[in-house]
């Protein structure tokens, strides 16, 4: 009697379970994008790299999957973000469900400066030049501008956070001067850790690489991790202190990676030239533009190539310099 009870139960209980799911999966559609505020780090120069400064915002045509977009906000350089009126109506997208965009709350959310993150290498490939490293990355962060905030992060095979996202200078030039050398070099790994990090800023986020050597000891792609950057909107930075022709393989992997994200790669073989790449660095977050918008509907859910033009004939002689594209959720993180 009993054992014919149970058996009763546990039929009543499949058939609640087996309705249940299938309502569940009769009530969820098949795809869904989030459609979040995408932010574009700009540079803008002339033949001769020059930074061409005091743009408006009518003189720039997003464009996402060939689709116009309109700017929601504005800046030029470290100013605070200007709100240029209604943003961008979103819609359903041609069959596909997505979520509110996830706009901020106030403006000044989208606060001024830039979240600069330093990764330095220091791997067994750093013993030699360790200490005139520390120096230009000193030099680095006394540079930056006083709306700037900077972490500092090192490393060989781990990750080390040595100093979080601050605007204390000295806190982070204290983690500078107390990091130590280390074994092998797993660059990707640590480059991916950090850009997920640095994500999680609002306003204009970049990483800035010192690198010395190959990496030996990653188990992440460098086109997974150049991903992530471009979907998460973070410029990368990479200064190599090898020479180009003496490692292609690496030289090749940084140049693509940084043109990604809108960066810059720089191969710096003595302490001078370290020095230089990092004042152009400086000066490039000091004349970047910074484009916000809320994307159309799009029904593509995969990856969306993104293009700036700059409008009017005067302005189409100069060079736009930007991320290429990025994925509303990538699928691999």
């Amino acid at each position: 009697m009993v054992s014919k009870f149970c058996l009763l139960v546990l039929i009543y209980i499949s058939l609640f379970i087996a309705s249940g799911t299938e309502a569940i999966a009769q009530s969820s559609p098949d795809i869904h994008v989030t459609v979040n505020m995408v932010q574009l780090n700009v540079a803008v120069t002339d033949k001769k790299g020059n930074y061409i400064t005091g743009l408006q915002p009518k003189d720039f045509a997003i464009y996402e999957d060939g689709i116009l977009e309109k700017p929601a906000t504005f800046a030029e350089g470290n100013e605070p973000a200007r709100n240029l009126g209604d943003l961008a109506e979103v819609g359903p997208a041609d069959g596909l469900a997505r979520t509110s965009p996830e706009r901020p709350q106030t403006f000044n959310d989208l606060i001024s400066g830039a979240n600069v993150f330093v990764l330095f290498d220091t791997s067994d490939y750093m013993y030699r030049g360790f200490v005139f490293a520390q120096d230009a990355i000193s030099d680095f962060i006394r540079s930056l501008g006083s709306a700037d905030k900077i972490a500092f992060y090192s490393y060989s095979r781990d990750l080390s956070r040595a100093a979080p996202l601050t605007a204390d200078r000295s806190q982070v030039l204290q983690a500078v001067r107390s990091t130590v050398a280390g074994d092998q070099a797993a660059l990707y790994n640590c480059l991916l850790l950090t850009l997920k990090d640095a994500a999680q800023n609002m306003g204009r986020k970049v990483v800035v690489v010192f690198s010395n050597g190959p990496d030996n000891s990653s188990v992440v792609p460098p086109e997974d991790v150049a991903e992530f950057a471009q979907s998460a909107g973070v410029s990368i930075y990479m200064i190599s202190t090898q020479e180009a022709r003496l490692e292609p393989v690496s030289t090749a992997v940084f140049d693509r990676m940084t043109a990604a994200t809108g960066g810059k790669a720089y191969f710096a073989k003595n302490w001078k030239d370290e020095q230089q790449a990092f004042a152009s660095i400086r000066d490039d977050l000091a004349h970047l533009y910074s484009l916000t918008y809320y994307p159309k509907s799009n029904p593509n859910s995969g990856w969306r190539s993104v293009s700036i033009r700059l409008m009017g004939d005067q302005l189409k002689k100069y060079k736009v310099r930007t991320r290429s594209g990025y994925r509303p959720l990538p699928s691999r993180f």
